[in-house]
This record gives C-alpha cells, sequence and structure tokens, in this order.
C-alpha cells in the first residue's frame, strides 16, 4: 500500500500549466544565465505586482540558496544574523550559513516569529566590541517554521527598529503564498518592498518544478550580486526553466490560487479536529498544522500516511505535523480527518 505524504509541500512535480509552457517552449533557443525573454518578462511582471520598479530579481533553485546567497553577500566577515530558534538557517540546512563564516544568533520563540524585544536582548548581549560578533541581519520567515504568519504592524515593528540600528531585515519567503492567502493575514504583495530590505517568492513549495524569486529592495545589497550567484554555482545556463515557472504562477493569480488551495485543505482539518477536541501547537493560519493527537492514532495513521512527529508532550500525547499542498485532494483530506475522529 502506498501512503500518501503529509510531510511537506513540494512531494508533488508541479501545476500541468508550467510543464505545459515548458514543453511548448523547449525548442526556442535563448540566451543563458537568465538572460532569456522568459526570465527577463517574469522579473518585469514581479516588479509590476510588488510595485517597485527599482527592485533587483534574481532567480534561484532552492530556499537554503537563496538564504546562503542572501545572507553571504550582505554580511562582512565579523558579522552575524538572528533568527528564531526554529528558523529555516538555523535548524534545517547543515550549518549552510555557518559554513559562510557567519554566526547565526538563535531566538526562542514559541510561536515562530521575532519581536523587536528579542532582537535588542540579542545586541545588548553582544556589546564587547571588537570581542564579539557584530548582529547585523535579522532573519524571519513568513510563514514561519510553526505556521504562523506576521501581521503588517509586526512587520513595520521590525523593520523600523532594524533600521534605526544599521540593521538589514530579510524575509525568507518560502510559503509566501500561503503566508499571503491566511485567513488572518493583512499583508499583501507591494507591503514587502516596503518592510524588508530583502526578500523572496517561494516556488518550490507553491506549485513550482523548482525555484525562488530573490527580490532586493536596499540599493546596498544589489552591488555584485549576480557575482555571488555565479561564484557559488547558482547562476543557471538554463536560467529560462526559471524564468519560465515564475512568469506562468504569477500571470492570472495562479500563484495565490495554488496557495489558497493548500491553505484550504489545512483549514478543513484544524476545523474538525478542534470541533472534536483537540488541541494545536501553535495557532496556524497556512498550510503547516501541528495537531496534539493520542500517540495510540498517531500509530494507526502511520500505517497509511507519512508525516513528521513535531515533538513529544507527555507519555501519551505527541505533535505530528501536516502539511498540504496546492495538489493535496479534498477526499484525502476527509480520509484523514475520518482516520482521526473514528478512533477518538
Amino acid at each position: 500500500m502506498v501512503k500518501y505524504s503529509f510531510k511537506d509541500d513540494y512531494s508533488e512535480g508541479c501545476h500541468p500549466s508550467i510543464l505545459e509552457k515548458l514543453l511548448k517552449t523547449t525548442y526556442e533557443q535563448q540566451d543563458g544565465y537568465g538572460d532569456d525573454k522568459y526570465s527577463r518578462e517574469a522579473k518585469k511582471l514581479i516588479k509590476e505586482q510588488i510595485n517597485n520598479q527599482n527592485a533587483d530579481i534574481h532567480f534561484v533553485s532552492g530556499g537554503t540558496q537563496a538564504n546562503l546567497l542572501t545572507i553571504s553577500s550582505a554580511l562582512r566577515s565579523h558579522e552575524s544574523v538572528i533568527s528564531a530558534k526554529t528558523g529555516h538557517i538555523h535548524t534545517h540546512e547543515a550549518g549552510a550559513i555557518e559554513a559562510t563564516g557567519h554566526k547565526i544568533n538563535e531566538v526562542l520563540s514559541k510561536d515562530g516569529k521575532l519581536r523587536t524585544e528579542d532582537i535588542e536582548a540579542v545586541l545588548a548581549e553582544h556589546n564587547t566590541v571588537p570581542h564579539m560578533v557584530k548582529p547585523k541581519m535579522v532573519y524571519i520567515s513568513d510563514s514561519t517554521e510553526v505556521g504562523t504568519v506576521y501581521r503588517k504592524n509586526e512587520l513595520e515593528e521590525l523593520f523600523d527598529f532594524c533600521k534605526a540600528r544599521g540593521m538589514y531585515l530579510f524575509l525568507d519567503g518560502a510559503r509566501l503564498g500561503s503566508a499571503l492567502c491566511a485567513e488572518n493575514n493583512d499583508l499583501i504583495l507591494p507591503d514587502l518592498p516596503l518592510l524588508t530590505d530583502v526578500f523572496y517568492i517561494g516556488g518550490t513549495k507553491n506549485g513550482a518544478l523548482l525555484g525562488e524569486a530573490i527580490v532586493i529592495n536596499n540599493n546596498r545589497l544589489k552591488t555584485d550580486f549576480s557575482f555571488h550567484m555565479k561564484q557559488r554555482g547558482a547562476l543557471l545556463s538554463k536560467g529560462r526553466v526559471l524564468g519560465v515557472q515564475f512568469l506562468e504562477l504569477l500571470k492570472n493569480d495562479l500563484f495565490f490560487d495554488l496557495a489558497k488551495h493548500a491553505n484550504s485543505m489545512a483549514k478543513r482539518i484544524v476545523k474538525v479536529l478542534r470541533e472534536n477536541g483537540y488541541a494545536f501547537l501553535t495557532d496556524s493560519t497556512s498550510n503547516q498544522i501541528f495537531p496534539i493527537l493520542p500517540d495510540r492514532i498517531i500509530n494507526k495513521l502511520k500505517s497509511k500516511y507519512e508525516f513528521y512527529i513535531w515533538e513529544k508532550i507527555d507519555k501519551e500525547n505527541s505533535v505530528i505535523r501536516i502539511v498540504t499542498s496546492w495538489a493535496t485532494k479534498e477526499e484525502i483530506v476527509d480520509e484523514f480527518i475520518s482516520d482521526i475522529v473514528g478512533d477518538s
């Protein structure tokens, strides 16, 4: 029996329209390294949708690559980056940032979000100049690694705080589509160039085969970025593959439609489980949810589904992580719900 995976939102290939476009254009000869017409058109479309013609757009293959490039190119050798302990750069990137010579200052955060007091505490701790690293960048993700999303006022406070202290604010947007389509979200795409120094739009986890679009808003971070890409193997000779995908995703709101579907599948699970008395680790409104279930039910679910056991709550209960995607089917979700509720 083939198990259905709720482990992530990139187990499927990509939305069919992307494959159709790649197939339709495959015999066209295009310039390489992102200078093809599709990449140029996609960059133009992104600038229009974020309402910032001054932004620099760079396509890369994945989230770890986007994080590594952005952070390492922005920081000098003695500078560090602040992240929530749950942040992707701290927990799931095999020390990629540290391997470039930059320390990550971790902050404990139950809901995955950073606040100005968290950053202030790190700055206060690193006050022995020049004997300690100098925190220069704040790394956040929207949605976070525990499914929560930033409100506009929270992002405004963070960005104002960073500007006042000469720091950069970098937003990891691997699941940005899900965040912007969350029911409690009040941010829109054009807000991000005004409230971050750099962010990226994630395609890999929202219907693309692969790819992230890095958007650099701060002029100081634009210099020689393409050199950093080339040096670290991120400048693809067949850059058209990324350009075609983002052009297809961002026209006619496909990017947002796919994210809405992923969110709605997660919400479907949350609604029924809450109605049946189950609690959740975080108040997630995105496509990552963290129900707390009895271990006996979890063990039964393992026979039909794949998912991560996030943490142990007590002797009889654990948190699991469930991730829905652009391709998750309603009937699978309903069956999953039934398998939980039916055993309650």
